[in-house]
């Protein structure tokens, strides 16, 4: 891991290989250790650069809201910390799904590809905004577990569980260690982040959409529909997964990557 200023803030950083870069951003409430299956897939032929993104691992804390839009300009100043010139594979889960859109909407010109891991392009229903309001009260109040709790049973397939609780637990353990102010912060931008929907048309640029055949936040459906309203995005729906994909089925998920990689 490197420590990299970005805007008089320091990030923290894995930052590996050589060759064309791809860029992965991970999910909320995770760091960048989620990636570690598709990082050592990637080195070899490509440098990896995988980030915390502020509010999570060792990047640094925040209060308020931290927006979509700033953590795509922080990867912007990241990029340009570490000397990345050429144009990123950029490769997001869910939240950093949702950091894509807005890097392609303000950074288009430093993207080689888009890579979609289960993830979304509509904005947060009111529903879904009062359920996560819920849940910075719970989290302010009483800490990490409450997002624990809430947060995995919708994170994995049901098999998962049974077959690999170790990772469960690995990631229980990730939130719990989150900070809550942190996780407070990015909720808040979570539910103020824009509807791209109607924007998809104009994304022109090599994609791959990834989700998991069980993933219940980002059905397969909707990611299907969401790879259709793009031009040049092909769909492919992972066995044995559900929200969290390069996590429960990464031969699968290292695979898809790798003749996506091939052919940008």
């Amino acid at each position: 891991m490197k420590t990299v200023q970005v805007a008089g803030a320091d990030f923290r950083v894995l930052d590996r290989g050589a060759g064309k870069p791809v860029l992965l951003v991970h999910g909320f409430p995770l760091d960048h250790g989620m990636w570690q299956a598709q990082t050592e897939f990637l080195v070899p032929r490509y440098r990896v650069i995988a980030p915390d993104l502020r509010c999570f691992g060792e990047s640094p804390a925040a209060v308020g809201t931290v927006t979509m839009e700033q953590m795509a300009d922080d990867l912007a100043g990241l990029l340009d910390s570490l000397h990345v010139t050429e144009p990123v594979v950029f490769c997001g889960l869910s939240m950093g799904g949702y950091v894509a859109w807005q890097f392609w909407r303000k950074y288009a010109a430093r993207l080689r590809a888009l890579v979609l891991c289960d993830t979304r392009s509509q904005a947060d229903s009111a529903e879904t905004v009062q359920s996560r309001q819920k849940m910075i009260d719970h989290v302010l109040r009483a800490g990490t577990q409450f997002v624990a709790d809430a947060m995995l049973p919708k994170l994995f397939a049901q098999d998962t569980f049974r077959r690999a609780p170790e990772l469960v637990e690995a990631v229980r353990q990730k939130i719990l260690a989150a900070r809550p102010e942190s996780i407070a912060a990015a909720i808040r931008g979570l539910t103020i982040r824009p509807d791209v929907t109607g924007q998809l048309g104009s994304i022109r640029l090599p994609t791959l959409v990834v989700v998991g055949e069980h993933d219940v936040i980002s059905p397969p459906a909707e990611m299907q529909a969401m790879a259709a309203a793009i031009p040049a995005a092909r769909c492919v729906v992972l066995p044995d997964a559900g929200h969290m994909t390069p996590l429960e089925n990464p031969a699968a998920f290292n695979a898809a990557l790798g003749r996506f990689l091939e052919g940008c």
